[in-house]
């Protein structure tokens, strides 16, 4: 079914919505859930809550990108899981993505300064800005949570060229960022 039926549907509180979200997307929601959870009941769990909280979104929201929209949701979801399930003992691949960006993103918390919405932006019109394989590779590895394995398998070109060109890219966020007046 179309996004805009869909949304369509959540508008009108019909619970079919749901089961056709799940028909269209819950392939992609659950394999994004489990490389973030590496856990199968978990991810199932991640889906199902992010249906729940879509269904309390929509309305009054009205995504223009509406699988976007979900796997935005999802992602929180599945990132705040491992944070309530693992405290102190996150997983390692988390981690390490987390220690890659912290050194181009600042802790919001600690700078309130800079909203978030202003760091999103300015990350957008980062990425926007980029070769296209440059920031397909960017996003499967920050957004997707894809091991460097699998970009590499995905795109055809070997690990270290991955590694290279994340490095390369984090390094350029990190001059764009402050070019931005974004304390990095």
């Amino acid at each position: 079914m179309e996004d805009k039926k869909i949304i369509e549907l959540f508008w009108a509180r019909n619970e079919d919505a749901i089961a056709e979200t799940d028909a269209t997307y819950g392939r992609k929601l659950r394999a994004l859930a489990n490389k973030i959870l590496n856990n199968r009941e978990d991810a199932e769990e991640s889906v199902s809550d992010t249906y729940m909280k879509t269904w309390e979104i929509i309305p009054p929201q009205r995504p223009n990108y509406f699988y976007a929209f979900i796997a935005s949701i999802c992602r929180h979801l599945s990132f705040h899981k491992v944070d309530w399930k693992q405290a102190a003992k996150r997983n390692a691949e988390v981690v390490a993505l987390t220690d890659e960006m912290e050194l181009c993103i600042p802790d919001t918390s600690r700078d309130r300064e800079m909203e978030a919405k202003e760091i999103g932006k300015a990350l957008n019109d980062f990425l926007e800005s980029l070769p296209k394989e440059t920031r397909l590779i960017f996003l499967r590895r920050y957004w997707h949570v894809d091991t460097i394995a699998e970009i590499a398998a995905r795109y055809g070109i070997t690990e270290s060229k991955v590694k290279m060109q994340l490095s390369r890219t984090r390094a350029k966020l990190c001059t764009y960022l402050e070019q931005e007046g974004i304390q990095v």
